[in-house]
Parts: C-alpha cells; sequence; structure tokens
C-alpha cells in the first residue's frame, strides 16, 4: 500500500507544475480547470465555486501527503520495482454460450414413471437380504462352521487295511530245519486290519490291531501245514500329567468355537454397520428429494417476481433493469435446480448399490420415493443409560472378550507343554490257531527213534531186562486242528492272551519352546488388556459425540425452524413495500435468496437429526434392537 502510494505521488509531482508555481489557489483552480474540464462545463459561479471547494480539498490532502512521502522518502530512499510481463495465451476469447432451452428434469436410466413407494424398514430388508458385505460376513460364519467341523475330525477313528500274499524261501542254518535243495519255503496270504484314534477326553489315544495268516511251509518240523494263525490286540496309552487336560487338537477345537463366536458377533457387526449405511443413505435421498422441491419452488417464485416486474415496469413503477435483475435471479435459481436433480440422483444410486442384488436388478430403473416421515422424535436418553447399551451391545466389546477368552485358552495350553510327559501304556492281546496236522501228526524227532526204541526193547527182553518206558504223547491239541474258522473259534474264547502294562516317561532338559510360547500367551494378554481399556474409551467418546451431534442438531433445527418462519415473513413483507413503492427489487430478491436457503437448512436440520439417531444407534450397538431385526445366519 505504501509503495503505492509513493508511485501515485511521484506520478503526480511529475504531471503537476513545479512546487513554487502551485503556491497560490488559483494556479491549483487554473491546473484544476485544465485536467478536469467536466468541472468547468458546470457553468457560471456555481462551477466556480465547485471547482474551487474541489482545488481547495484536493490541495489540503496532497499536502499532507507529500509531507508525510517525503519525509518517508527522506528516511528510506524507495528501491524502483522491475516490471514483469507476464504473457497469458488467450484461451477461448470472447466465449459466449449460446442461448438453449433448458433440458428435461429427470435422471438418467430411471423410468420416472415406475414410482417405487418405499418405507425404511422395506429399505432394510432389501439391504439385509441382498448387501454384499453382510453376504460375505455370513458365508464367514459358515467357513468357520466347516473349520470347527474340521477339527472335530481329529477325534476321528481311522480304519487301515492291508492284505499282500508273500513267498519266502530262507536258506537252511540249523539241524532242526529241513526242506528240499537245502532251504525252506514259506507262503503266506496275509491280511492286517487297524482301528485308531484319539479319545475325545483325557487326551489318550486307542489302536486295536487284527492280523490273519495262511500260512504254508515245506519245513518237515511243521506241525501244522498249512496253519491259520489269528491275533486281536487293543492298546492304550493315557498322558497322566502333561496332555491330559488339555492337548493341540482340544485347544484347536476351543479356539474354533471361540472364533466362530467371533464371527457371528462380527456378522452382528457388518448387520449394524448395514443398517447404519440404509439409514443414512435413505435420508440423504430423503433431503435431496426435498431440497429439489424447495429449488423447484424458489424457480416458481422467481418466474412469479419477474412477471410481477415487468407489470410494475409497464405502469412505470419500476425501470427496466429491475426486470433484468429478476431474470438473473431466475436463471440462477435454474441452475440450482439443475444442481439438486444431480444431489437426487447421486443419492438414490447410493441407496440403491446397498438395496440392489445385482446390477440387473429392477430397482435400478425405478424411482424410489421415500415414505417415511421425516420427523421422528429423538429420544430423552442419558450420557449413563447410552454408556451402559454401548457396553453391553458393542460388537466390539464382545470381540475383545472373545480374543481375551481365546489368549486364556493359550495360556492354559502352553502352561500344560511346560510339564513333563507320563503316560500310563497297557494292551491285551488275543491269539488264536488251527490248522491242518502236517506228517500225519507225527513228530519227526520221536519218529526217527522209533526203530532205535524197539531194538532196545527186544535186546532187553532177550537179557530179562525191562523194556524202555513209552514216551510221552505229543499228539497236536484237538481244537488245534481245523481250518481258518477253528482259529477264529480259539480266538473268540481267548484261550491265549497277551497283558502288558507299563509307564514312559519324557523329560525334557530345558523345554524352552515351551517356556517361551507360554511368556509370549502371558504378555499377548497383557496387550489385549491394554487395548481393552483403549477400545472402552474410544466407545465412551463415540457415545458421547453421537450424544453431544443429536442435541446440537435439534437445537440447530429449532433455530432453523425459526429463522425459516420469520424469512418468509421478511419476503412476504419485502414484497408488499414493493407494491408500495417503499422498497427496491434488489431488497426482494434478496429476501428471495435468504428464504430459499432457510428452506434448505431446515430441511439439512432435519434430516441430520434422522442420520444423528442412526448413528446414536450404532454408537449404543441396539440399532438392531430399535429396527426390530433378528439376526439369522443360515
Amino acid at each position: 500500500m505504501l509503495s503505492k502510494r509513493r508511485r501515485r505521488v511521484n506520478a503526480s509531482s511529475e504531471a503537476m507544475p513545479q512546487r513554487h508555481s502551485r503556491g497560490t489557489t488559483s494556479n491549483l483552480i487554473n491546473y484544476a480547470a485544465s485536467k478536469w474540464p467536466s468541472l468547468s462545463a458546470l457553468g457560471g459561479s456555481n462551477a466556480t465555486y465547485t471547482l474551487t471547494a474541489f482545488v481547495l480539498s484536493v490541495a489540503a490532502l496532497f499536502g499532507v501527503m507529500v509531507q508525510d512521502v517525503s519525509a518517508q522518502q527522506a528516511a528510506s530512499p524507495t528501491p524502483t520495482p522491475l516490471e514483469q510481463n507476464l504473457k497469458v495465451p488467450p484461451v477461448a476469447p470472447n466465449y459466449r454460450g449460446a442461448s438453449q432451452q433448458l433440458p428435461e428434469l429427470g435422471r438418467v436410466g430411471v423410468d420416472m414413471d415406475q414410482q417405487q413407494p418405499m418405507s425404511l424398514r422395506d429399505a432394510l430388508k432389501l439391504a439385509l437380504e441382498n448387501n454384499k458385505d453382510i453376504e460375505v460376513a455370513r458365508e464367514n460364519v459358515r467357513i468357520a462352521e466347516f473349520d470347527l467341523l474340521g477339527a472335530h475330525g481329529a477325534y476321528d477313528p481311522r480304519f487301515t487295511s492291508q492284505t499282500y500274499y508273500e513267498r519266502i524261501n530262507t536258506p537252511i542254518s540249523s539241524f532242526l530245519s529241513s526242506g528240499a535243495n537245502g532251504s525252506v519255503t514259506l507262503t503266506d496270504f496275509t491280511g492286517t486290519v487297524r482301528l485308531e484314534g484319539l479319545a475325545p477326553k483325557g487326551g489318550g489315544n486307542y489302536r486295536l490291531d487284527f492280523s490273519s495268516v495262511r500260512l504254508t511251509s515245506n519245513n518237515v518240523f511243521a506241525a501244522l501245514n498249512p496253519q491259520y494263525p489269528t491275533s486281536l490286540t487293543f492298546s492304550y496309552s493315557q498322558p497322566l500329567w502333561r496332555g491330559r487336560r488339555t492337548d493341540n487338537p482340544r485347544r484347536q477345537i476351543e479356539i474354533l468355537k471361540k472364533n466362530l463366536s467371533l464371527t457371528d458377533v462380527q456378522f452382528r457387526q457388518r448387520t449394524i454397520d448395514a443398517i447404519t449405511g440404509v439409514q443414512r443413505a435413505y435420508w440423504d435421498l430423503v433431503f435431496a428429494l426435498r431440497n429439489l422441491q424447495v429449488q423447484r419452488d424458489a424457480v416458481q417464485d422467481a418466474r412469479t417476481q419477474v412477471e410481477h416486474n415487468r407489470r410494475l415496469v409497464t405502469v412505470g413503477q419500476l425501470a427496466p433493469i429491475d426486470v433484468v435483475a429478476a431474470d438473473a435471479q431466475l436463471t440462477g435459481f435454474e441452475q440450482a435446480l439443475y444442481t439438486a436433480q444431480e444431489d437426487v440422483a447421486r443419492a438414490e444410486n447410493a441407496l440403491k448399490l446397498l438395496l440392489a442384488e445385482n446390477r440387473d436388478a429392477v430397482i435400478w430403473k425405478s424411482a424410489i420415493v421415500p415414505s417415511d416421515s421425516v420427523e421422528i422424535a429423538a429420544p430423552q436418553i442419558s450420557l449413563p443409560e447410552a454408556m451402559k447399551l454401548a457396553l453391553e451391545n458393542r460388537p466390539e466389546l464382545q470381540q475383545s472378550n472373545l480374543a481375551r477368552e481365546i489368549n486364556q485358552i493359550d495360556q492354559t495350553y502352553y502352561r500344560d507343554q511346560t510339564k513333563p510327559d507320563v503316560s500310563l501304556t497297557g494292551s491285551y492281546g488275543l491269539v488264536g490257531l488251527a490248522g491242518t496236522p502236517a506228517n500225519g501228526g507225527t513228530n519227526p524227532l520221536s519218529a526217527s527213534n522209533t526203530e532205535v526204541r524197539n531194538r532196545v526193547n527186544q535186546l532187553s527182553v532177550l537179557n530179562g531186562l525191562d523194556p524202555l518206558p513209552a514216551p510221552p504223547s505229543q499228539a497236536l491239541a484237538p481244537f488245534l486242528i481245523g481250518g481258518y474258522g477253528q482259529s477264529l473259534d480259539n480266538l473268540a474264547l481267548n484261550r491265549f492272551k497277551n497283558i502288558r502294562v507299563g509307564v514312559s516317561v519324557s523329560l525334557p532338559l530345558k523345554n524352552r519352546t515351551a517356556e517361551a510360547q507360554l511368556g509370549r500367551s502371558l504378555v499377548e494378554g497383557e496387550r489385549l488388556a491394554t487395548q481393552r481399556q483403549q477400545l472402552e474409551e474410544s466407545i465412551q467418546v463415540d457415545v458421547r459425540n453421537a450424544l453431544q451431534v443429536v442435541r446440537s442438531t435439534e437445537a440447530r433445527l429449532r433455530a432453523a425452524t425459526a429463522n425459516r418462519a420469520a424469512t418468509e415473513q421478511q419476503y412476504e413483507s419485502e414484497k408488499r413495500k414493493l407494491d408500495a413503492g417503499q422498497s427496491t427489487v434488489f431488497l426482494v430478491l434478496e429476501r428471495q435468496t435468504g428464504l430459499t436457503t432457510a428452506r434448505g437448512n431446515e430441511l439439512r436440520a432435519q434430516t441430520d437429526l434422522n442420520k444423528a439417531l442412526a448413528e446414536l444407534q450404532r454408537a449404543t450397538g441396539n440399532s438392531l434392537t430399535v429396527n426390530s431385526i433378528v439376526v439369522r445366519v443360515h
């Protein structure tokens, strides 16, 4: 500002005569008359008086400015600014839009004849049925159910079977073996069956083995050929210390149960978010449609004002420029009308995005007409009551509880892993056997001594000696003679049994892995506790803000309503004053603009209150209860 003043002073000093020549009033008057001849055109004494007064005023003001600037210039010289020439290329110079008829007031892709009335509850129903986020959350619950089912599979018994044919040719390495060509040939057909698994309680594991063999041999010392050995054995191992109360399969099942509950809570969270989103979009559409009506009313009022001004121009009460001003007001409202129409299209598309099943849904072609009343009474709820509801219903707190429970499961498991592994083991087995007697049931060893025994007995008789005592009978037991069925009978009758009982101990010398995992789970528990406190504080802030917004919006709605009523009275009064010649078109148009703004502010405050109530429902976690919605995953 100072530099500009200095430049003006310098320029004036160059244009006017020297200082000693402007010392008198007459010189100033002559100079002013030469510079501003229009002042002399006034004529007569009035012109002289006017010119003299003007020159005296300018001289006094100029004298003060010169003294001030001269003093400042003596203190510090003013640098001469550098002239900068910025070359700006002309873009579309002298552009004027062509005057065209306004387009039709419609929405792209929407048949305005297909009006679809829709209440907020209808919108919520469609959203819960078709919302993609809710569908994903529902599928996550189903995935968690299958994960839990798969974890139970750890206790499914495992059945294995093996059947094979085998032929073994072994060279003879004992005097008690005998076979053709110096070898013994064994041929067997074997079948085994095993059933094993984990006990769902106690952490034990069991195993049941059954085997049956058909065995043939060319060994002359084989008493049964072919023979059918069978066996049935049951084994069980029971942990006594580590793994008795908990183990990894049981831990996984408990964690997956919590995860299933967690996905249920997350599904509720997605549902609440979807409800809140639909409520916001619904009330945004309500505001957009009502604002469109306000803009239409403004355009209609502006057209009425234009016609009224034309009549007043005709009777000579207004100047023609007042009609131009009213036309300018009208075109401005028309622009706002089409902007409001665009807002309606955007709000409607946002709501349809939450409701439509897919991009080919019929709702995309329909015009949604909200049917719920915009006036909703705000609930009278205190901060302690709202906090109590939030702490009981907020899904985030339920998720925090489940995370803490999962951590407790981990701590229990890893603490158990630090203990020694001591297990009680036992088995009970049954054996069955049957077959066809080989060599007529005669023992080859005793049969080779029969002739020697008979000759010794003959010589003993000749010498008056007693014969040798008869050898003990070595005949096979009758129940061993038979086929495969006889072997199974012997097995079932429990004639031959095996029993084993023992204790196994496994003691890691340091077990640092288990100790590290236990320490990590303990620290994780502390972290979850800290996050829980942080979450509760965040929820408290959320509830406080939501309540504050509700109360502020209520107050803003009352003020906006009073402002709209007062503005309507001002507008009507200003129109009457114009008709009486006591006002101007400018004031009337200003009141008209203020009325349109006041109506829009009232609508915005009302819809903001409804959206604030939806946000309060979300903050307190009772959106499902207030809207009477029951969540079902399937």
